[in-house]
């Protein structure tokens, strides 16, 4: 339709089928091109992406910053604007109107728009424990968005302009169960582990830092918070705390019984994870006797390649 945004869509996957029809049928009404960034998977996924109408690329996966900055950098993008999605996210219809009829509106200044986020955890909607809203950059102006540098918790960032927040749907709807799910944070764990291990320790290239006008606010506080504070603090002891603010003070209680599960498991026990970890990198990091040594037994550890 006339008037209709210019949006590229850009997911990256590996071993999505059961997730990635959905995605791209939720953006269909909006998005002029779809770019499906794969890091050869083993199922079916790129068969079902070329059929939903997305171009395919490959590229070997170090971590999910890398691989969708090397997307950006790569995929022929010829749309106005670029969004930032996961296999395993949902477009909502209310937010798919909400980007037909405001993206072409919004001024020259504007380079970004933020969404909110739900988390769906067993089919249900995780709405307290600090878990909704979560407000996420994921559309700007081409050019405009990269992401950060980061094995764990990367943001995207606008190089200038300012954001606004649209506020139609936009959910996390992960379909696997619950050892998909353990194994998936046990990775978190370990990338987010060797973040804070580098901030600590100095091991890899400052980040940019985000800032309000850069990416959502809600992200720069928590990050704030977290590097300031919560990581100073002994495991044992921050990720206790981080629970119990999350469950009694942050109402999480109030989400049932899927949610007590979901506040335990991504509440304390993958804090508890990441700390545990954490510790175990250091004491290592610290005896090793060179930096090759030091960068192997933190790839062997963290499972990650350091390069």
């Amino acid at each position: 339709m006339n008037g209709n945004p210019s949006v590229a869509v850009v997911i990256l996957t590996y071993n999505e089928s059961i997730h990635l029809p959905r995605a791209l049928e939720h953006v269909r009404s909006f998005a002029k091109e779809v770019f499906v960034v794969d890091s050869f998977s083993t199922d079916n996924t790129v068969e079902l992406a070329k059929a939903g109408g997305a171009m395919v690329l490959q590229h070997p996966f170090t971590n999910y910053a890398r691989q969708f900055e090397w997307a950006l950098e790569n995929a022929p993008i010829t749309a106005d604007w670029v969004m930032r999605l996961d296999a395993d996210e949902i477009i909502e219809s209310d937010l798919a109107e909400e980007i037909v009829t405001k993206l072409p509106e919004l001024p020259a200044d504007v380079t970004g728009v933020n969404l909110n986020r739900k988390t769906i955890f067993q089919g249900k909607f995780i709405r307290h424990g600090g878990r909704y809203p979560l407000t996420l950059l994921r559309i700007w102006r081409r050019g405009k968005g990269h992401i950060e540098d980061r094995w764990m918790d990367e943001h995207m960032y606008l190089t200038d302009g300012r954001t606004v927040t649209f506020k139609g749907g936009f959910a996390d709807h992960n379909l696997l169960d619950l050892t998909f799910f353990t194994a998936k944070h046990n990775s978190y764990a370990s990338r987010e582990a060797l973040d804070a291990l580098s901030q600590r320790l100095k091991l890899f290239e400052p980040q940019i830092a985000l800032t309000g006008e850069s990416t959502a606010t809600q992200a720069k506080i928590k990050r704030f918070f977290k590097e300031s504070l919560y990581n100073r603090l002994p495991f044992e002891i921050s990720a206790t705390l981080y629970f119990l603010f999350r469950y009694v003070i942050q109402l999480g209680f109030l989400d049932g019984r899927a949610g007590f599960m979901y506040h335990v498991l991504q509440g304390f026990w993958y804090r508890y994870l990441v700390g545990a970890k954490l510790r175990e990198m250091e004491l290592a990091a610290r005896r090793a006797k060179s930096d090759e040594e030091r960068r192997a037994v933190l790839a062997r550890l963290s499972r990650q390649n350091l390069g």
